[in-house]
């Protein structure tokens, strides 16, 4: 049970995801997706045991009783992209994309898409205790059609940007040997941009570096081709659904993004994660807009958007999700040429963050604890909230819509129990340098207070 979490299904090659695991995954998954159609969209990521999975998972699908539409390797926003397109007259009625997204190599997963929504939380719990009583399905004949997803996407993003192609800035690019390199040079090289990519090729052993832009020391090599050859740098992570915008002056995360994308829509609602700045929130209100804060989680602020029928969404770690002219997931390649659009249009990046209010805050910080332990320990600190010690810094509001957001004086504190690890994820924000340490000082001492009762 352990490979089905939160918002995917995740594990290690052929120690929890093998022949029998998958094979049941896909007879499962095939009841689900049959009341909506009998055709599902299945791609995967550039990892060695990839193709091997999907074999195994369009076995079960297919002796479950749906045709797959195969489209081999493609980046993560192909295959949700593929949910809104008719293939030859065949539109699917749900996706799987197979990936280990920013995980290291030997693992693999499944993102799951069912009639446009995302399929996570207790959905995929009680898949997984289904699956857990079932015995293997019986073979049945092989039933996977081809078809030319990343074709129909390129044609797509060339189409909607070509308003570009005057663009004379100087653009360059990692990739992380993800998948993103299967896109976004042809799109580039169509649009006539001057760009230059660096670990472009797929490569599932991951060879330069790990494929995850929100760490700082895997942006090492980008920036110093930004240095030398531009004026604006782009990061992707192993599927391509998540993003890092480097300019000479910033490493822009992804509430930031948010408020430069919102800056040319009209009056938006925007909904970001529990760990997003304050100054975010502010912003974005003071210029008319709507400002939501909802829990982390992709699978999260995918539903949220839909039922608040927003036109944006964000996480820090760049996750970025528009309505607003697109379908409401996240894609980091769409998020790239947005971005681009605005430096068309002459927006300075780093002079409208330099308008920003100055604020320290922290990067997240994880404590360890254990899978079984996370979530009574974070109910336990929501009890001692309640009744700080006298020397605990003021709290004005406690917002416990993901974990516990402590708004105080001049910041704020977060702890929120991770749905896919066995740490708890603290932030801290403040006007103040001395103010945010303080603030983690404090939350930090009422963990461990919390962890000591919890032991007694």
């Amino acid at each position: 049970m352990s490979i089905y979490r939160e918002y995917d299904i995740r594990g290690i090659f052929e120690k929890e995801l093998n022949e029998e695991s998958i094979t049941r995954l896909g007879y499962a998954l095939a009841e689900e997706m049959r009341e909506f159609g009998e055709y599902v969209a299945v791609g995967y990521d550039a990892r060695s045991h990839s193709p091997i999975l999907f074999e195994y998972l369009a076995a079960g699908l297919n002796a479950g009783g749906m045709n797959v539409l195969g489209m081999g390797m493609v980046p993560t926003p192909v295959n949700y992209f593929c949910n809104y397109q008719e293939f030859d007259g065949i539109t699917p009625c749900a996706s799987v994309m197979i990936t280990g997204s920013h995980n290291p190599s030997e693992y693999n997963g499944f993102k799951i898409t069912i009639n446009k929504a995302p399929f996570f939380g207790e959905q995929i719990y009680a898949l997984g205790r289904k699956i857990d009583a079932m015995g293997m399905p019986s073979k049945v004949e092989r039933q996977v059609i081809e078809i030319d997803a990343l074709s129909r996407y390129k044609r797509f993003m060339i189409e909607s940007f070509g308003h570009l192609r005057a663009l004379d800035t100087k653009i360059v690019y990692d990739c992380g040997n993800g998948v993103a390199g299967l896109v976004i040079e042809e799109i580039f090289k169509e649009l006539g941009f001057n760009a230059k990519g660096i670990y472009v090729d797929p490569d599932g052993t991951f060879p330069n570096h790990h494929p995850d832009p929100s760490e700082e020391h895997n942006l090492e090599d980008i920036k110093k081709l930004l240095a030398s050859d531009g004026d604006i740098a782009f990061a992707y992570d192993g599927d391509a659904d998540r993003i890092a915008v480097l300019t000479p002056r910033n490493n822009i995360k992804g509430d930031m993004m948010a408020l430069l994308y919102a800056m040319k829509m009209k009056n938006p609602t925007v909904i970001g994660e529990v760990k997003c700045s304050q100054v975010m929130y502010d912003t974005l209100r003071q210029r008319g807009a709507t400002a939501v804060m909802y829990k982390t989680g992709h699978s999260n602020l995918k539903v949220k958007m839909k039922e608040l029928h927003a036109d944006l969404a964000c996480e820090v770690s760049g996750h970025v999700f528009f309505a607003d002219r697109y379908f409401g997931y996240d894609d980091a390649i769409y998020a790239t040429l947005r971005m681009l659009e605005l430096v068309q249009e002459g927006v300075d990046l780093d002079d409208e963050i330099a308008k920003l209010p100055k604020v320290f805050s922290t990067e997240e910080i994880k404590v360890k604890t254990t899978e079984k332990e996370k979530f009574p320990l974070m109910a336990k600190l929501k009890e001692l909230l309640q009744t700080p010690p006298a020397s605990f810094p003021s709290i004005k509001e406690i917002i416990d819509v993901d974990g516990v957001r402590v708004i105080f004086e001049k910041g704020w504190g977060l702890v929120r129990a991770s749905n896919t690890t066995p740490v708890l994820v603290t932030r801290f924000e403040s006007t103040e340098q001395s103010e945010a340490l303080r603030y983690e000082e404090a939350l930090n001492a009422l963990i461990q207070e919390a962890q000591n009762q919890l032991k007694v």
